[in-house]
């Protein structure tokens, strides 16, 4: 069954009681099943609660414009409208803030204010940022060896790995992210974070990980000296996570709960997705409304707002850039787990498959946020075209 767009006859997943249409086990976060199910992984999956807290909630003013008839390009190039482009792109939620208040927010695809949607790869941003708390506290030492904070890493493949190599994915370790690969080291998290079942019909000796240190122990090979070169592998982040846990004594969830979460003034609580033994998954589980993930962008475009070191962001903003980072950022470089769109601009991106982003850009002083559940876990025409309707609406709003 192909996807849908907003503007659409949708499928009825989910609808009904009992729904006669319900999301497989193995696909549900492939098409058109993740149109529905980014907006209910806790239906889908087991899932532990990031706490807002009793605190305070930010408030976000409003200096609202309506751009829905806005003039941008479509993924082919031709002019649209900022409407249009959204439907376009599969989009079920889209945010602008520009000096910390709302331009412009838009639902869509049964998505609303207090509905949250899976961030998938953005939860490095936002796991990396405690890290950084931790950082500024004295409690890890980027430069140090990560089996330093983690022994066992001493008989897997990150051996002599610094935490800043982590925290780059500059380590030499073999993972391999073909998605499509169910044996492929991403395929095999999927089965160890509680995503997937198994697939059926395999390899009946293949010893698939009961949960994500598992899998991590079992990546003993290299494939270069650490700190080499840059090569996207999402279990750093896991590694990185491990590490903070191990260093504190409070598992994920409640790190990014007490350290970022209630601080920032969220809305609403946000989720993890868990695995068997309880690990949130670091790389990719996290879940919170649009507007949270809007004010964790102004959080770090207001260097951190006391909570995040601002040392530890204006490092962050300072990637070693080059070729070979991102087919869709030519002039992009990575650190501390964020995306850094050039080198002169220096914004930070939060990026995540399937069409998550959040855009933080000093210079227009301008968040925006999109949510979206795309066909295929990567469009290149599509990323470009969205940087280009970012950049189009920080020059209007100039």
């Amino acid at each position: 069954m192909s996807s849908y767009r907003n503007s659409e006859t949708a499928p009825a997943i989910m609808q009904g009681s009992p729904p006669a249409m319900v999301p497989p086990r193995l696909d549900w976060d492939r098409a058109p099943w993740n149109r529905w199910s980014f907006q209910h992984i806790r239906e889908l999956v087991p899932t532990v609660e990031v706490w807002r807290g009793n605190g305070h909630r930010r408030r976000l003013e409003r200096a609202e414009i309506d751009l829905d008839g806005f003039a941008v390009e479509s993924c082919e190039g031709r002019p649209t409208t900022l409407a249009g482009f959204l439907d376009e792109t599969y989009t079920d939620g889209f945010l602008v803030l520009r000096d910390g208040k709302v331009v412009h927010e838009r639902y869509f695809n049964g998505m609303d204010e207090r509905t949250l949607h899976l961030s998938q790869s953005m939860a490095k941003s936002i796991t990396a940022s405690v890290c950084g708390i931790l950082v500024g506290r004295g409690l890890i030492d980027p430069a140090r060896p990560a089996s330093d904070y983690l022994p066992e890493l001493g008989g897997t493949a990150w051996a002599g790995a610094s935490v800043q190599q982590v925290l780059d994915m500059t380590t030499g370790v073999r993972f391999s992210e073909e998605y499509t690969d169910p044996y492929s080291e991403i395929g095999q998290v999927d089965v160890a974070s509680g995503w997937k079942p198994v697939p059926p019909g395999g390899d009946p000796d293949f010893r698939w990980p009961a949960h994500m240190f598992e899998l991590i122990l079992r990546l003993k090979d290299k494939t270069r000296e650490h700190g080499a070169a840059f090569e996207y592998r999402s279990i750093e982040t896991d590694v990185l996570a491990f590490l903070m846990e191990r260093v504190t004594g409070r598992r994920l969830a409640q790190l990014v709960s007490e350290e970022l979460w209630q601080k920032l003034g969220a809305d609403e609580s946000a989720c993890f997705t868990v695995d068997s033994a309880g690990y949130a998954l670091a790389d990719g589980g996290f879940n919170a409304t649009l507007r949270d993930y809007a004010r964790f962008g102004q959080l770090i475009l207001d260097n951190g707002g006391g909570i995040v070191p601002a040392g530890w962001i204006e490092a962050t903003r300072n990637g070693r850039h080059g070729p070979g980072f991102s087919s869709s950022l030519p002039e992009g470089s990575y650190r501390n787990q964020f995306w850094i769109e050039n080198p002169r601009s220096r914004a930070l991106m939060c990026r995540g498959v399937f069409g998550q982003l959040i855009h933080i850009d000093w210079t227009t002083r301008m968040v925006v946020v999109k949510l979206s559940s795309y066909p295929d876990f990567s469009n290149r025409a599509y990323s470009v075209a969205t940087l280009k309707a970012v950049h189009a609406i920080a020059a209007a709003l100039a």
